[in-house]
C-alpha cells in the first residue's frame, strides 16, 4: 500500500469507526464459526424446499391495503398465516404486488395490531364487545348531532374503500346532515 493510499484511508476512518468495524468483524467471525460446526446446520431436503409447511393449505384472498384488490395466496397452517405468494393468475395484479401487498402477512401477524374494540377508562385500556363499541359510537354521534350540530363532525374516506363503499359512505354523511367529507389522502 502506498503512503498516499494509506493517508487517504487513514483520513476517512477515525479511531472510533475503526474500533466499531473491528468489533463487528470479530462478532461475525465468532457467529460464523459456531454456525459452521458439523451437525448445527444442514442442507434442506428437496421435500422441505418444495413444501416447508406440511399440512398447510393455500387460500386465495385479496389484499386489503387499498381498493385495487390485488390477488394474494395465503398459506395457512393450523389457522395461522405462515407464508404468502402473489396470485399469478389474478386479473387485477397480474402476479405482482406493491410494497404494501408484499408486507400484508406482517400486517396481519403484527403484535401491535388492534384485534378487538378497546376504550381507555381511568388511564387503562379495556376491551369491549363489538355491540358495546357500536352502541358507544352511535350514542356519541347522536349526541354530537343533537347538542352541537351535524357540521361538528367530519367524515374521512379511505383508499381502502371501493367505489361502491365510497358512495354509501357519502350517502351516510348526507343522511347524518353534513357535507364535511373528504379523503384521507388529502390530509
Amino acid at each position: 500500500m502506498s503512503n498516499s493510499t494509506y493517508d487517504a484511508l487513514k483520513a476517512k476512518v477515525g479511531r472510533r469507526s475503526f474500533i466499531k468495524m473491528a468489533a463487528v468483524a470479530t462478532a461475525s467471525s465468532a457467529v460464523s464459526a459456531f454456525a459452521s460446526n458439523d451437525g448445527v446446520t444442514r442442507e434442506a431436503t428437496a421435500e422441505e424446499v418444495k413444501n416447508p409447511f406440511p399440512g398447510s393449505k393455500k387460500v386465495k384472498t385479496i389484499c386489503t391495503a387499498c381498493s385495487v384488490g390485488c390477488g394474494v395466496i395465503a398459506e395457512v397452517q393450523n389457522g395461522v398465516w405462515v407464508r404468502q405468494e402473489v396470485a399469478q393468475d389474478h386479473p387485477v395484479s397480474l402476479g405482482g404486488h406493491c410494497c404494501k401487498g408484499a408486507d400484508m402477512i406482517d400486517m396481519v401477524r403484527s403484535e401491535v395490531r388492534l384485534k378487538h374494540p378497546m376504550v381507555k377508562e381511568k388511564g387503562q385500556w379495556k376491551r369491549l364487545s363489538w355491540d358495546e363499541a357500536y352502541d358507544r359510537i352511535a350514542k356519541k354521534m347522536k349526541d354530537l348531532r343533537e347538542k352541537e350540530s351535524p357540521d361538528s363532525t367530519m367524515f374521512l374516506g379511505s383508499a381502502k374503500m371501493s367505489t361502491e363503499q365510497a358512495y354509501y359512505f357519502r350517502k351516510f354523511a348526507a343522511m347524518y346532515g353534513t357535507n364535511n367529507i373528504d379523503h384521507q389522502a388529502r390530509i
